[in-house]
């Protein structure tokens, strides 16, 4: 394999290059758009959302701030990814084996996988928890989820499955309809926002909890090999952060608008309310919005996070072994062209299914996992950093205040992720 250090370097953009006219500017930022948005709105899971409502219930608007807060964290996080798949034109386990060497890769990968089971378990019961609310069975949600997810990305090309993930993800948006109807108080947010109980363990552990919900291994691996796949060049780097920061803002508002939805309402009636499934929040939340509207509303958003996720979350397993092993791996070959990379999403999506389909009860460990995402933090953003020192090429390497800023923003994330994580847990004194 290549020394890092030998590689050749790409050039950087040029700033003398002369800007293209408006709508060249315009259809060249639609053209490089996609790659962070999707990723974005997949971070924005069934996991994620009933993190941020029990969050909500549990602690009012007190755990409001640590979204905002985490927005510019998971914008340097995923620049990093950019910046990598970019300059290298290569995915993040490949970056990996080539600078490491192999063992590191596997690890790397091993995390990869722990975090991809776990986030497949909650999306697909987050999609029979829809289905229940209009009495459909399992038996009929799994397995019309799961075709509909292979009939996306079977078809052989980046772009159809960047416009599906995203159309599906859109229907987040729902959660802005739902914050809004709840009515909050405005002056009661703000009181609360202000309150942070770092010594209670439980208010620490939500905090992980939340961080877990926003940096998780398979957005890395994602967005690095999707701009490697979408091939983005060094002139690309702007639109591509752009994409990149529209996605992290919009991501962390939808958590804020669960969080306020669910303080407002289920909060200010059952401060002690145990949130696991999305059956329980849905049902909550209908007092408040009415059965129908609640319903449709809380459901379409739930199937629009759980379905993104699911698609996100495979294909960055299928992409990432596929890096670290070296078979053939690219949206652009057709599935008998690429069989392993293909059969592992496929694999993927029937195993999650089946799985769901048989313990339905797995939903409940949405908080769990989340905490998980948080406890891999060192080893996720450990890679990032030391990929960004030793792989990048010299013009693209990180340098001075800003990769002081990545590194005391990286180590502060890990340590509350990590200290709430266990303390929460009741596993440290």
């Amino acid at each position: 394999m290549p020394d890092a250090d030998n590689m050749t370097p790409l050039a950087a953009p040029s700033p003398a290059a002369l800007p293209p006219p408006r709508s060249r500017r315009l259809a060249h930022f639609l053209a490089v758009f996609g790659p962070g948005l999707v990723v974005m709105l997949a971070d924005t899971d069934v996991g994620s959302v009933i993190t941020a409502g029990q969050s909500g219930v549990q602690w009012g608007s007190r755990l409001l701030a640590v979204q905002f807060v985490l927005m510019p964290i998971l914008y340097l996080v995923q620049e990093l990814t950019v910046r990598l798949g970019i300059a290298t034109g290569r995915g993040h386990g490949e970056l990996i084996r080539d600078t490491f060497g192999p063992f590191w890769a596997w690890v790397s990968a091993a995390g990869l996988g722990i975090a991809t089971v776990g986030a497949l378990l909650t999306e697909f019961s987050g999609v029979a928890g829809v289905g229940a609310l209009y009495g459909l069975p399992r038996g009929l949600t799994l397995p019309i989820a799961a075709a509909a997810l292979l009939a996306v990305v079977l078809t052989g090309s980046y772009r159809r499955v960047e416009r599906a993930a995203i159309a599906v993800g859109l229907f987040e948006l729902a959660f802005f309809f739902v914050a809004w109807a709840a009515h909050p108080d405005p002056h009661a947010l703000a009181v609360g926002t202000v309150q942070i109980p770092l010594t209670n363990p439980d208010y620490v552990y939500l905090v992980a909890a939340n961080i877990g919900a926003v940096i998780m291994p398979w957005m890395v691996f994602y967005q690095q090999s999707a701009v490697a796949d979408k091939r983005l060049k060094p002139e690309h780097f702007t639109a591509a952060r752009w994409d990149t920061a529209v996605g992290a803002v919009v991501t962390q508002l939808v958590m804020a608008a669960v969080l306020i939805a669910c303080a407002a309402t289920i909060g200010r009636a059952h401060p002690n309310a145990a949130l696991n499934t999305v059956g329980e929040m849905a049902g909550a939340l209908t007092p408040f919005l009415g059965t129908t509207m609640g319903n449709a509303v809380f459901g379409a958003g739930v199937l629009g996070a759980g379905m993104v996720a699911a698609i996100v979350a495979s294909l960055a397993l299928a992409w990432g072994l596929g890096e670290v092993t070296g078979y053939r791996r690219s949206l652009e070959y057709r599935p008998l062209q690429a069989r392993w990379f293909y059969g592992v999403y496929a694999a993927c999506v029937i195993g999650g299914a089946v799985f769901v389909g048989f313990w339905p009860d797995l939903v409940a460990l949405n908080v769990g996992v989340q905490v998980m995402n948080a406890l891999l933090l060192p080893l996720v953003l450990g890679f990032l950093i030391a990929l960004a020192r030793r792989a990048l090429p010299p013009a693209w390497r990180l340098r001075g205040w800003y990769y002081a800023v990545v590194v005391v923003v990286a180590t502060v994330t890990c340590a509350l992720g990590v200290f709430g994580g266990f303390s929460g847990a009741g596993l440290l004194g």
